[in-house]
C-alpha cells in the first residue's frame, strides 16, 4: 500500500491551519513521519492555550509517545507536568466499557472537552491514531459511521480532532472513504505542497518555498496552459508559507501567460503584503482578491 497517492481536493488543508471546531483526516506510511502532523497539531494547540490529548497507537507507551512528540519541538515537559498535554489510549478513554460503541466514545470526548474548559483551557485538541481499531477489534462499519456522524462534537468550536490512519494497515478503499468523509483532509507532512486543479482554477495547499518550488512552478504553468474563457484563478489562501522567491515566480509566470486575459490571485493579508512588495513585476492581467485572515 505504501506507493499509492492520497490526492488533494477542495477540503485539503495543512495541519497548521486546523482550529477548534475542525475534524480532520490524517495519514502516514512511515513510522517517523507519523509523528510530524500530531506534533504540529499538538504544539499549535498548546501555544493557543488549549488542552491536548494524544490517543496514540496502543503498541506505544505514553513515555515513548512523549519522547517522539518532544523530538519534533520543545516545551512539552512543562505542558505535560501541568496537565495541558495528556497521553492516553482508546481503552482508557472508554473505560470501564471494554468494547467500542459510538455513543460511549462521543460521550467521553464531550466529558473531556468539558473538563478541559473547567480547567481553564480554551478547548480540547485530540489526536486519535486509528491503530486502536485493530487493538479493540472494532467493527469497521461502526467506526466509519462514527467518523461520518460526529458533527455534534465540533459545533461549539471547543473541540478539534485529527484521526490518523496508517495506510499500510487499512484497505485503500477505507482510507479513501475516510478521507472523503472528514470535513478536512490533511497533507501527509508539514511543509508539503500539493495543488488542486479545477476548471480555470488552481488551489495551492501547504508551503511554497525553495524545497517545494518546482512543484509550485509546475502547478502554476499547468493552470495557465488552459485557462477558462481566458481567465484563471490562483488561490493562495490555503498556503501556510509563501516565499518571496515563489511569489516572484508566480508574478513572472503571470507575465508570460499569453493564454490568459486576466489572472485573479486570491490571497490572505500576509501574502498580499509579499506580492505588493514585488509590485514592479505586476502586469495588467493581474488582479488581487484579498480575503480575511481567519486561519
Amino acid at each position: 500500500m505504501r506507493g499509492y497517492l492520497v490526492r488533494a481536493d477542495a477540503h485539503t488543508r495543512a495541519v497548521e491551519q486546523i482550529r477548534l471546531g475542525d475534524h480532520a483526516f490524517a495519514h502516514y506510511t512511515d513510522d517517523d513521519v507519523r509523528w510530524e502532523v500530531p506534533a504540529a497539531f499538538a504544539y499549535r494547540g498548546l501555544a493557543r492555550g488549549e488542552k491536548v490529548m494524544m490517543l496514540m497507537d496502543p503498541a506505544c507507551s505514553a513515555d515513548d509517545a512523549f519522547e517522539r512528540l518532544a523530538a519534533n519541538d520543545g516545551g512539552a515537559d512543562d505542558a505535560r507536568a501541568r496537565g495541558q498535554l495528556v497521553f492516553s489510549s482508546m481503552r482508557e478513554l472508554i473505560r470501564p466499557d471494554k468494547s467500542f460503541t459510538v455513543p460511549r466514545q462521543i460521550s467521553r470526548l464531550r466529558e473531556e472537552t468539558e473538563r478541559a474548559c473547567r480547567q481553564g483551557f480554551a478547548g480540547l485538541r485530540t489526536v486519535i491514531d486509528m491503530a486502536w481499531v485493530q487493538d479493540l477489534g472494532a467493527d469497521m462499519d461502526d467506526v466509519m459511521r462514527r467518523e461520518k456522524h460526529a458533527n455534534a462534537l465540533f459545533g461549539g468550536r471547543r473541540y478539534a480532532e485529527i484521526c490518523t490512519y496508517d495506510r499500510r494497515c487499512f484497505d485503500p478503499a477505507v482510507v479513501e472513504e475516510m478521507r472523503l468523509s472528514h470535513p478536512v483532509a490533511l497533507l501527509e507532512r508539514p511543509g508539503d505542497l500539493q495543488a488542486h486543479h479545477a476548471p480555470g482554477e488552481l488551489h495551492l495547499i501547504g508551503d511554497a518555498d525553495m524545497v517545494t518550488g518546482d512543484i509550485f512552478r509546475a502547478a502554476v504553468r499547468l493552470a495557465f496552459d488552459a485557462p477558462r474563457d481566458g481567465q484563471a484563478l490562483v488561490d493562495l489562501t490555503r498556503l501556510c508559507f509563501l516565499s518571496a522567491g515563489c511569489a516572484g515566480d508566480l508574478l513572472r509566470l503571470i507575465g508570460q501567460a499569453s493564454a490568459c486575459d486576466k489572472v485573479v490571485v486570491r490571497c490572505r493579508p500576509p501574502q498580499t503584503l509579499i506580492l505588493r512588495r514585488l509590485r514592479v513585476m505586476w502586469t495588467d492581467r493581474l488582479e488581487l482578491a484579498e480575503t480575511g485572515d481567519d486561519r
